[in-house]
């Protein structure tokens, strides 16, 4: 079996700065990855900012992977982004949160089975025919959005601007024992979760970053069946499309709390061939 590509979607949360989203496929593996949000203007790693710099990093070290399993190519993709953050930092960081970081969703296929890895809340769906079924948890973003409400009303249309928020988020992002994609080989696979499902040919695989899997969660237009079925019905566009239509509807984050008006969203749909 491989992997076939069908559609691919990124959209970055505000045009005046860098997506930090990344996504790609090969014949037997496929990877998605959301850079956590820079809590500083860029100097850690030069005039890049590390949540796209750890993007990057990690996108072009996922291409590159040969590994006859999952655990082994993650492994080489850890190691290669720990060797580069040694290589081109710049300087010591201000403190832990301001390390870069990311979650992360990648397949691969083993024989007759795919194997599903990720670390925090990129999402993965499996469907084969009308059976939809979460390869990761359900996304889930009711803690996130319960912490942006209690900063007030429409903090998200600050875009993590007010002093306040940015203590918040910095004091959040170095609490210890945080399951991420980080610039440490080890710890990166020690927060890693692995599973493995059953595949056959027509199966489709939708991986997505949390932006994304907001339709979902956070603005609860879709369950995940309903997901599958719009995206086989009208593609990866139109979801996107409709996702923003929703962010401007609320674009002072009133009706739906959150840290920023628009994520940045990213969807891979891959299909199993035989």
């Amino acid at each position: 079996m491989h992997l076939d590509l069908i559609q691919s979607l990124s959209l970055c949360g505000d045009l005046a700065t860098p997506n930090d989203d990344r996504a790609g496929s090969g014949a037997r593996h496929a990877w998605v990855i959301d850079g956590a949000t820079d809590l500083s203007p860029p100097g850690l790693l030069g005039a890049q900012g590390g949540a796209a710099w750890l993007a990057a990093t990690a996108d072009a070290a996922f291409a590159a992977a040969a590994a006859d399993d999952l655990r082994a190519t993650c492994a080489q993709v850890f190691a290669a982004v720990e060797a580069r953050y040694t290589a081109q930092r710049q300087r010591e960081p201000e403190g832990s949160w301001e390390l870069p970081r990311a979650s992360f969703a990648a397949v691969q296929l083993v024989g007759d089975l795919l194997e599903v890895a990720w670390a925090a809340d990129c999402a993965v769906l499996h469907a084969s025919g009308d059976a939809v079924a979460w390869c990761t948890p359900a996304p889930d973003r009711a803690r996130e959005s319960a912490q942006a409400a209690a900063l007030g009303p429409g903090v998200g249309a600050t875009k993590l601007r007010t002093p306040a928020v940015l203590a918040d988020r910095r004091a959040a992002r170095a609490r210890l024992g945080q399951r991420v994609l980080g610039i440490n080989a080890d710890e990166s696979a020690r927060a890693m979760e692995l599973t493995c499902v059953a595949v056959a040919p027509g199966d489709d695989l939708l991986l997505m970053s949390d932006g994304m899997a907001a339709l979902i969660d956070a603005y609860a237009a879709y369950d995940a069946a309903g997901l599958v079925t719009a995206m086989r019905s009208r593609g990866l566009a139109a979801l996107g499309g409709e996702l923003r239509a929703i962010e401007r509807s609320d674009a002072a984050c009133t009706r739906y709390p959150r840290f920023k008006a628009s994520d940045d969203a990213t969807a891979l749909w891959v299909r199993v061939g035989g």
